[in-house]
């Protein structure tokens, strides 16, 4: 349940006479009304308001059920009342209770910094609230003598709005003076009422709804002052009024704390998956998430392979020897990386410690990167048809949604062949979706299509004899962690430069303990995304 809907609700208990209890001793809703009937009486004689044509009367008939008399017609409103409401209370029309006058129109510009106080309609949606005691805006003295005022006690209300639900807004004034009512605007005055108590009701989900079917118009709402007096309102005795207003404002407290309490709880549900699951890569790339087992082989054993691997590749003229290869190595409780004969300290580029076990690889020494063709050499002019001499061309959609057969461009094999072999993927190798969308991964299966990555596509070649989940776990972390300190708190837009990302250190735990890893962070995942959903 939302703040509105719990204040929806309370109103609607206030309107329905259930928000607090009745008390006998207070004078009923029936003297109320004679008394508001007497001084429209008395208002009439010294004609100061004009007689109502067919005033109406609701009364209780003999089978307890409402009806209503106007001129000498008398018919049933059982099908009309929409709720029942106590003993003490009563059903009249709006325009039963004193008069719903018309503002006059005063324009934006005809607004002065200092001058007669007024109200323009507008300003009740963006300035009051419920009710208030000043305003805030003024006009001169000599357009204020032409203007229609509103005083103590009075209730305005808006008629043109941008929306059905929020028309006739009703808030009370409780200030001292009389103030200027601009047009589209109308105060309810005379009324008898409690201001305070009218304001609430007006808004209440059972007015609103007649409001709604009342307004005229879509883009442009209208609403007018003899529509609203049609509207049947239940009137509480005058006491009671008062004892509504009071335990409606105390709510009002209690729906702030919760409106804000509501905020914090959305907000935490949008980013507590995400930030659960940043925490859970974070203690697996710090070798924190499982326990180490001695009996496990070392991760420096795994370095030697990694290694010889690489010597191989190079011997076989896959990838080109490396003139300073990294080596990174722990002396005197610092890390120190040897390159050539060049050995540097790099204590400021370790973000924390990792367990003795483990080791420190930059991601340039465990495989191989490559970015799509750049600009003008594959565009869409040059796709061709799918055909027994094609190529296919893989796409992001096939990283996003982690599928190969996905797509529908291809180029033909002579353009391939001359121009983009070294863009080819092959299965094992994992696509990377490096634009909009960063960061989705996904590993080709086996007998995929011969094909080549496009312009929004990282190919990942990982050579090493590592756990290639794990690798992914580590990926994820690192890659979103570099792309939000590169991009400045602006928004992610691509993956970060290839000079940046291949120095990356990779935290390199035995090759047992990266399995351990892999399987924790899937349950975790699963777990999370349980409480989640």
């Amino acid at each position: 349940m939302t703040a509105q809907q719990l204040k929806n609700s309370i109103l609607l208990m206030a309107v329905q006479g259930k928000l607090v209890p009745q008390d006998p001793n207070d004078e009923p809703a029936s003297v109320l009304l004679e008394r508001i009937h007497a001084e429209k009486e008395r208002l009439i004689k010294e004609k100061k308001i004009k007689r109502e044509k067919n005033p109406s009367v609701i009364f209780k008939g003999a089978d307890n059920t409402p009806y209503e008399k106007i001129g000498d017609e008398v018919r049933s409103l059982a099908d009309e009342v929409p709720f029942d409401i106590p003993d003490s209370w009563e059903w009249v029309r709006i325009r039963s209770l004193g008069e719903i006058v018309r503002g006059s129109g005063i324009k934006r510009n005809e607004t002065v910094p200092q001058g007669c106080p007024c109200v323009r309609y507008g300003e009740l949606y963006t300035t009051y609230q419920t009710s208030f005691t000043a305003a805030t805006s003024f006009i001169s003295a000599e357009l204020d003598e032409k203007c229609k005022h509103f005083s103590y006690g009075d209730v305005l209300m808006t008629l043109t709005g941008e929306n059905k639900p929020d028309i006739a807004k009703a808030v009370a004034y409780l200030g001292a003076n009389p103030v200027a009512a601009g047009g589209d605007l109308a105060f309810w005055t005379r009324h008898g009422m409690n201001p305070l108590f009218l304001s609430y009701i007006m808004a209440s989900p059972y007015i609103i709804s007649r409001k709604v079917a009342l307004a005229t118009g879509d883009i442009i709402v209208h609403i007018s002052g003899d529509k609203l007096g049609t509207i049947l309102l239940p009137v509480p005795p005058l006491a009671e009024q008062e004892k509504i207003v009071a335990r409606i404002q105390n709510l009002e407290l209690v729906i702030k704390d919760y409106a804000q309490k509501a905020t914090m709880l959305q907000a935490l549900e949008g980013t507590f998956p995400e930030a659960l699951k940043k925490s859970i890569l974070q203690e697996a790339v710090q070798g924190k998430l499982v326990p180490q087992d001695p009996s496990d082989e070392p991760a420096e054993a795994l370095l030697e392979r990694i290694r010889a691997e690489k010597r191989r590749l190079i011997k076989e003229g896959k990838i080109k020897k490396d003139k300073h290869e990294s080596v990174i190595f722990r002396r005197d409780n610092s890390h120190y990386e040897k390159r050539g004969s060049e050995e540097v300290c790099i204590d400021d580029e370790i973000p924390f410690e990792v367990p003795p076990s483990w080791a420190l690889i930059r991601l340039d020494n465990i495989g191989i990167y490559r970015k799509g063709p750049f600009g003008s050499s594959l565009t869409k002019s040059m796709f061709v048809p799918k055909g027994a001499d094609t190529v296919k061309v893989y796409e992001q959609k096939n990283a996003i949604q982690k599928d190969h057969t996905l797509g529908t461009y291809y180029i033909t094999r002579q353009y391939y062949e001359s121009k983009m072999r070294s863009f080819t993927v092959e299965p094992g190798d994992i696509l990377v979706s490096c634009a909009g969308t960063i960061g989705e991964t996904y590993v080709l299966p086996e007998q995929i299509e011969l094909g080549i990555i496009n312009q929004a596509l990282m190919r990942m070649t990982i050579f090493a004899p590592i756990d290639l989940d794990y690798f992914l776990l580590y990926f994820d972390y690192v890659l979103k962690q570099t792309a939000k300190e590169i991009s400045k708190g602006s928004a992610i837009k691509n993956i970060p430069p290839f000079e940046i990302f291949k120095k990356l250190i990779l935290p390199l735990p035995p090759l047992e303990e990266q399995k351990r890893i892999v399987e924790k962070v899937r349950e975790l995942e699963s777990l999370c995304n349980s409480l989640c959903s």
